[in-house]
């Protein structure tokens, strides 16, 4: 005769409820990663590799200027380098914020570290200057160059770059004309309120404390003094 009792699988479930049984979550499926995301790109820039620099290079002979080479870090380091070809290499140190240069290391996770990509239209189009976006990161490098690209997101990091180095420009001609050349300010700050007002520029707090010197500077004529306290506090409501 069979002993009478309950049957085998209600016991097993029984003794795995009393046991406080809990399904182990590397047992269930994890959810798929969208396409050209990467987990770097997915757990945050803390998972950058320390190392990891993203350049962006420009070269359009006959134009001003002919080169731009920009190198942001995953740090926020970075230099650049803007000139005319025939002038000495001559690069700058550059600081980029963070939310700045998260958003640079995102886009080129998208664009899989520029890596087996091709950006270039494939139809006859105007010269726009051969543009190249290297990502480097250890022992790892992948480059890619194009004239002009409809992908959204090279097309974006692309703005990036040129809008670090148009207000790197515009620092630079502020500083110089604040030295050599006061009644060329007003110039300078109209298109640096150009700049602003088409949002060309790319983080442009970094003009404040130039802003702010020549607003509080008696030297200057009273209608540059005032624009660029305009110009400052556009910038600041803008954050």
């Amino acid at each position: 005769m069979k002993p009478h009792g309950l049957p085998l699988v209600a016991v097993l479930s029984a003794l795995a409820t009393l046991a406080g049984t809990r399904v182990n979550a590397q047992q269930l499926p994890q959810p798929a990663m969208q396409p050209g995301i990467s987990k770097s790109a997915v757990s945050g820039s803390s998972a950058l590799p320390s190392s990891a620099a993203i350049t962006y290079q420009k070269i359009f002979k006959g134009s001003t200027p002919e080169y731009i080479e920009i190198t942001i870090h995953s740090d926020g380091s970075g230099s650049y380098d803007i000139r005319q070809l025939e002038d000495q290499a001559n690069p700058q140190t550059l600081t980029v914020s963070q939310s700045l240069t998260t958003r640079i290391f995102q886009l080129a996770t998208q664009l899989h570290d520029f890596g087996g990509l091709s950006l270039d239209v494939q139809r006859r189009i105007a010269y726009l200057g051969q543009k190249t976006l290297r990502y480097e990161a250890g022992g790892e490098k992948h480059e890619v160059t194009y004239n002009y690209t409809l992908n959204a997101d090279a097309t974006q990091l692309q703005q990036l770059f040129e809008g670090l180095g148009r207000e790197e420009m515009d620092l630079q001609d502020l500083q110089r004309t604040m030295r050599y050349d006061r009644l060329g300010v007003a110039d300078v700050l109209e298109r640096i309120e150009e700049d602003l007002n088409t949002k060309t520029l790319a983080q442009p707090e970094t003009l404040l404390p130039v802003l702010d010197e020549l607003a509080a500077d008696d030297r200057y004529m009273g209608i540059a003094r005032q624009r660029a306290r305009s110009i400052s506090q556009s910038i600041r409501n803008a954050h």
